[in-house]
């Protein structure tokens, strides 16, 4: 089958065969992970999962590599990673949250240490938690779930964001743990996305040309575009975009800045070059956006 055309797994599409809580097409809670919509044969990704395995085993292939997850068992799968080869055993039992990327980008947006933890897990994806961390988890999901369901709450989707930060920072700790048991196996090419990553952080305000990132890493752009989409399944462009248009969103929704201030803020031509550039990744001029 072609990379390309995999069907995606999303929030919208799981809420048509599952009945859990969620808001929106930006989060959604399942009760067990066998309710989980991973048929056995290749499926993309097209937001994050984040499941804890509570007893009993599943297996996952992510991006062709295989894992097992036992009890206590947490496993992150990115958006645009490949799964497939799902197997459960009869006895296995946990919880699990889909969150789209771009809920999950607004959760973590300006802390720059756990947007980097988490893109070591996309390599990493399978983690162990002690008794105490999985009571945590199963603490935060509860609460969440909670929440969730309170669509009376006039804060509710900024609650569930506070929450899932909170909830973020304790499950970070668990992989950070694990990025130093592992720093010093770390490839090549995983350093420099990692490397690249942490550069478009600081500098994508201003800074959106892929040559300009590898002149400051010493790699020529054609070497950096392929060892980044080696390990992401994404070009450097698309990297820098994402990192661009949810700036633009959030400058958006939570700004009285007007879009001409947002284009010089960002360092667009000017306004209408900004318009364009946001309707060709969103979908929507900003104005639609801002409204909506």
């Amino acid at each position: 089958m072609d990379d390309k055309n995999l069907q995606l797994i999303t929030i919208e599409s799981a809420k048509s065969v599952y009945k859990g809580a969620y808001i929106d097409n930006d989060l959604m809670f399942f009760d067990d992970i066998a309710e989980l919509p991973l048929p056995n044969e290749p499926r993309r990704m097209g937001c994050k999962l984040m499941a804890i395995c509570l007893s009993g085993k599943a297996q996952y292939s992510v991006d062709t590599e295989q894992h097992t997850v036992y009890a206590n068992d947490i496993i992150i799968i990115s958006e645009g990673q490949v799964t497939d080869d799902y197997l459960l055993s009869r006895d296995c039992h946990g919880k699990a949250i889909m969150i789209s990327q771009e809920f999950f980008d607004e959760t973590i947006k300006g802390v720059h240490e756990l947007s980097s933890l988490f893109l070591f897990s996309r390599n990493h994806p399978v983690c162990h938690l002690s008794q105490q961390e999985v009571d945590t988890i199963l603490g935060y999901i509860q609460i969440l779930k909670r929440k969730v369901g309170d669509p009376t709450h006039h804060f509710r989707r900024e609650t569930v964001s506070a929450l899932l930060s909170t909830m973020f920072y304790d499950l970070s700790n668990v992989i950070y743990k694990m990025q130093c048991i592992n720093d010093k196996r770390q490839t090549r090419a995983e350093s420099i996305f990692t490397q690249f990553i942490l550069l478009v952080e600081q500098n994508f305000r201003h800074e959106r040309r892929v040559s300009w990132y590898g002149q400051q890493m010493c790699i020529s752009p054609k070497y950096l575009s392929e060892t980044i989409k080696q390990v992401s399944r994404r070009t450097p462009n698309e990297w820098i975009d994402n990192y661009v248009t949810l700036e633009i969103r959030v400058l958006l929704r939570n700004s009285t800045k007007s879009i001409k201030e947002i284009a010089q803020e960002l360092h667009f031509p000017n306004q209408s070059f900004l318009g364009k550039y946001f309707k060709e990744h969103v979908g929507m001029s900003p104005s639609e956006y801002r409204r909506g």
